[in-house]
């Protein structure tokens, strides 16, 4: 193994969350684990906070927190993936409390069981914590959820500590005037920055070779420089990756000390990762389906060209400002009239070169394409007849009507059962399709759950969306 090769016993640089391998030099994660210990241990306090931006070591913090706990004191569970919905978050915390997988499903129990276990836990004479991480990636309404869990306390103390740990989004989530009741009952507010300077990386990279079993100077005096410059200013994660790949590099090329060219060449490569290799690369063209949106207008009442948008979200996720699938852009302009229906073939017309060309994104061709989608006339909007056939057998079976509580507002799904036939038998794409322009006609009939919103709408979107998605499966 490469390590070996350095006279190192274990890989020093594995950027994985790893106690034993933990640097004593980062003055902000000590503070955050200190501080955080104190409230589990001696302050009873009912949440506490560790933010930071990535990679700097949350995570590493709440590995050190746990192993630094005398275990026969508390019952813990952590929640690695909070992106779920609040039933599936709960689940998750029960069952890792209980040691065995949770199989009830409905809310009201669940909230029975947690609430025997605290009190079951306490009367043992232990106490139940649990640490969620990436909790930036938390709806408002599971934060909301969650401040509600912290009023199951008796009158002398605090039956549980929750321990959240996320990115500097979290924070700001916190600090809104709508999350108010969460933030006062927030006991120590932890944030976790980078090293800061050359000599702390230094200290942080001899500590690593170190804890690996070195014995002998690896890195030159120069590598610090560059480990500086191209770790962000003292990202660990960042110092890791570059480290252990000219650790390898120096394996490979026999040589005796890894010297500060070395890390420059290993640091731009990663610099350039998005450079005119990928620049260069050709979009794939795509054949817009436009089958669902079809099914959506006549069935639901699709009237805007914003709807249809919101409908295509997968295609173009505003949500992570991320494109999902690539979309064929063309410059200088994009004849929308060569946009055809799914069952016919797609042609591509070349661009006639114009002066002072509009350069165009991906989401205004995807938006003229649905405008033009609209405009044709009836005569060429060819619905396939084997949706035609399932339309008219299914068109006197009845909907599915679902009541949701979003963010504190009650608001009534309808799901045509046809729909739900439809989504069942069609690609994971074209539910997804179907599901995101149901969650558009949501909320144009409950403008309020958008106003009750302090995040982008966009994400109450999302979590309709897959509600809906649940369904069609």
């Amino acid at each position: 193994m490469y390590y070996g090769y350095w006279g190192l016993k274990k890989p020093p640089f594995d950027n994985v969350p790893d106690p034993t391998m933990y640097a004593e030099c980062h003055t902000s994660m000590e503070n955050a684990i200190a501080e955080t210990l104190f409230s589990i241990e001696e302050g009873n306090e009912c949440v506490a906070v560790i933010v930071g931006d990535v990679g700097l070591g949350k995570t590493l913090s709440l590995r050190i927190i746990i192993d630094s706990l005398e275990h026969d004191k508390y019952k813990i569970a952590m929640v690695t993936n909070p992106d779920i919905s609040f039933i599936e978050l709960l689940r998750e915390i029960v069952g890792q409390l209980k040691g065995k997988q949770c199989e009830e499903r409905r809310k009201i129990n669940l909230l029975e069981i947690f609430n025997k276990i605290l009190f079951e836990t306490i009367d043992s004479g232990k106490k139940v914590l649990i640490f969620v991480d990436e909790a930036n990636a938390m709806s408002p309404a599971n934060l909301e959820s969650l401040r509600l869990l912290t009023n199951m306390q008796d009158d002398q103390r605090n039956l549980f500590t929750l321990v959240l740990a996320g990115q500097l989004e979290l924070a700001r989530r916190l600090e809104h005037p709508k999350r108010a009741n969460l933030l006062q009952r927030i006991g120590t507010f932890s944030r976790i920055d980078k090293l800061g300077t050359e000599d702390l990386i230094k200290t942080y990279v001899e500590t690593r070779l170190s804890l690996a079993g070195g014995t002998k100077t690896i890195f030159a005096g120069d590598a610090y420089d560059f480990l500086w410059e191209y770790s962000d200013n003292g990202v660990p994660r960042l110092i890791n990756k570059i480290c252990k790949l000219s650790l390898k590099a120096g394996e490979t090329n026999q040589y005796s000390l890894i010297s500060g060219e070395v890390i420059r060449q290993i640091g731009e490569r990663f610099r350039h990762l998005a450079g005119p290799a990928i620049q260069k690369r050709r979009p794939r063209k795509r054949v817009e389906s436009m089958a669902a949106e079809k099914l959506i207008e006549e069935e639901m009442g699709t009237e805007t060209v914003d709807s249809l948008v919101l409908s295509i979200e997968p295609f173009v996720d505003r949500r992570r400002n991320v494109e999902i699938h690539e979309v064929e852009t063309v410059e200088p302009e994009v004849d929308t009239k060569t946009v055809q229906h799914v069952s016919e073939p797609v042609e591509v017309q070349e661009p006639v070169a114009q002066e002072a060309p509009v350069k165009e994104t991906p989401e205004s061709v995807l938006k003229a394409a649905v405008v033009a989608e609209i405009q044709k006339p009836p005569a060429e909007t060819v619905m396939p007849q084997e949706t035609t056939r399932a339309l008219e057998e299914l068109a006197d079976k009845k909907e599915f009507v679902e009541e949701l509580e979003i963010l504190d507002v009650k608001v009534i799904l309808n799901i045509p059962y046809h729909m739900v036939e439809q989504g069942r038998s069609s690609t994971h794409e074209h539910r997804l399709k179907m599901a995101g322009a149901l969650a558009a006609q949501v909320l144009k009939k409950y403008p309020q759950v958008v106003s009750a919103s302090e995040d982008d709408p966009i994400s109450v979107w999302s979590d309709i969306r897959e509600f809906v998605l649940e369904k069609l499966k």
